[in-house]
């Protein structure tokens, strides 16, 4: 089963992308982040096949995310 991770502060744009992502296919396993910090731990947790990341974030930016 394909791992989506989705790095988003907007929680209304969280849910949109999962609730999309998860329509085009329901075998996807798709969990989400709600800053970069967030994001990291669970990358470091988890093998995912795709993260979606937004850039202009709290704490963290998302190039601040890639290059870590």
């Amino acid at each position: 089963m394909p791992k989506i991770l989705i790095i988003e502060d907007e929680a209304a744009i969280r849910r949109v992308l999962k609730k999309i992502i998860s329509e085009e296919n329901d075998a996807y396993n798709v969990e989400e982040a709600e800053d970069g910090l967030q994001g990291i731990e669970m990358i470091m947790k988890t093998d995912y096949d795709l993260v979606f990341c937004d850039i202009k974030m709290p704490e963290m930016t998302g190039i601040e995310v890639l290059n870590a």
